[in-house]
């Protein structure tokens, strides 16, 4: 249920809200109804500070009255702050020294406390100054580590999921006070057979609902990387390869067969896109226990996987190991390995030139037509990457890349949809209202789970609004 107004919090919480580490400033920040007397205590002022006034003074402690630091001071009064509460915060110099004395002083406070993990963020929810996709759009950027990320971040921060979702939540609302009406006032001169008469507004925001949810999880692979897969048979070259993109030592490189045992990620920057690039075990039949279960997770990442780099040594071209082969689909780029030992590769009976370049063209485990592309590449000399990464960059922005409504981002987002939605069409599959009701009362309560925003109160306001009930 969303909380509307400030609520009543016992506690002031303090933390340092700025990176923990040696920088030049940092930010401590405190939030609840003793913000504003600690910081007088602090300044030694019994004169409170304007609010959105920075204040540049010394602050020393209360009780021994010695100098901490030389600090900007600003408060901020609720309900007009990122918590709804009065917040101040203190930037001082950032080193430890300085953050720890501050933070150890704030602690000896009377109605001060350490803030938990998220409690800045939870509280601006429960009095209302965000609902929940903000706050986990304040978390993603907090986390984004690529400029796709950040820009996907920054518009569910700024509200557009929210906006959508609560779009959904209030057209469903509204036709389900219509029918509530019809069920609760039969006298009144309301149109006949209210579900036929709603039917194309509630097929509308279902179709809107399953379009949003038909979005090939974009939303949430850009948050959590797309996923890329090298595999093939053992000395192929895989691991050299995953050096070369890492341009570091990241794997172990040896002529021992069977050398990778378990995957080894690293992760990647790619046009702005996050990309997580697996090494694993060579694909292999073997009586080693270990190396056979590194072959089984191989197997396991390339199926999740996103993109599939097949890796094949130059001397054993055209044949494709068994096992690689049954894991070949549309989503396969194949690299012929260790080109610069024999030249240019030879154009065998499996390859085409087309206009995007060479494709190897086959069939895949279920007998199905296939044409892929093939690089020739030496993971040793670094010949070919630059075609290679380029394929790869533009192989990502097409699987992360959008326009339109800022996607979904997590799973209990879609879960919550695919709820609503189910509940939605059962709906639309009775013309009886009271089941009709039931089923969009569901499906509101669903998306007002992924906001916050679940009260059914909101229906009375919809009710006298629309109708003139009792005339």
């Amino acid at each position: 249920m969303v909380l509307h107004g400030p609520t009543p919090m016992i506690d002031t919480i303090f933390a340092l809200s700025s990176g923990a580490g040696r920088a030049g400033v940092a930010v401590i920040r405190l939030s609840g109804p003793q913000s504003l007397p600690v910081l007088c205590a602090l300044l030694g002022s019994k004169t409170p500070p304007k609010p959105r006034v920075a204040v540049y003074a010394p602050i020393a402690d209360p009780q021994s009255g010695e100098r901490l630091d030389d600090a900007i001071a600003l408060y901020f009064a609720g309900p007009a702050s990122f918590t709804g509460e009065d917040v101040v915060e203190l930037h001082v110099h950032g080193g430890r020294a300085v953050i720890e004395g501050v933070l150890e002083c704030l602690g000896r406070q009377p109605g001060l406390r350490l803030a938990e993990p998220g409690e800045y963020s939870r509280r601006a929810f429960q009095n209302g100054k965000m609902d929940l996709t903000e706050a986990e759009g304040i978390a993603d950027l907090i986390d984004a580590e690529t400029a796709a990320q950040r820009r996907q971040a920054v518009r569910q921060m700024a509200g557009e999921l929210g906006q959508l979702y609560e779009d959904w939540r209030l057209r469903l609302m509204r036709a389900l006070a219509h029918i509530e009406a019809d069920i609760d006032f039969p006298d009144e001169d309301l149109p006949d057979g209210i579900v036929a008469v709603l039917r194309g507004d509630l097929d509308r925001i279902g179709g809107e609902i399953a379009a949003h949810l038909a979005d090939n999880r974009r939303g949430e692979r850009l948050r959590e990387g797309f996923q890329i897969v090298i595999l093939g048979a053992p000395n192929a070259g895989k691991s050299s390869l995953l050096n070369r993109l890492a341009r570091r030592d990241a794997a172990i490189v040896s002529d021992i067969a069977g050398t990778t045992r378990d995957a080894i990620e690293i992760h990647l920057d790619l046009g702005g896109f996050p990309v997580t690039m697996v090494d694993t075990a060579g694909l292999r039949e073997t009586g080693d226990a270990i190396e056979t279960e590194g072959v089984r997770r191989a197997t396991q990442r390339a199926e999740n996987a996103d993109l599939r780099l097949v890796v094949i040594d130059r001397a054993d071209w055209p044949n494709i190991d068994a096992e690689a082969a049954r894991l070949l689909d549309c989503n396969t780029v194949i690299l012929i390995n260790k080109a610069d030992q024999d030249g240019e590769v030879i154009a065998a009976a499996p390859l085409h030139d087309r206009p995007s370049g060479r494709v190897w063209s086959g069939v895949d485990a279920a007998g199905a037509a296939l044409e892929l592309p093939v690089l020739a590449i030496s993971a040793m000399t670094g010949a070919g990457m630059e075609s290679l990464l380029q394929l790869l960059e533009s192989r990502v922005k097409e699987g992360l890349d959008f326009a339109g409504p800022v996607p979904l981002t997590r799973m209990r987002h879609r879960r919550a949809l695919e709820q609503a939605l189910s509940h939605l069409q059962r709906g639309l599959g009775t013309d009886i209202a009271e089941l009709a009701a039931e089923d969009i009362r569901l499906a509101v309560r669903e998306i007002g789970k992924i906001t916050g925003r679940v009260d059914v109160e909101d229906l009375l306001d919809i009710i006298f609004g629309d109708f003139c009930i009792g005339k």
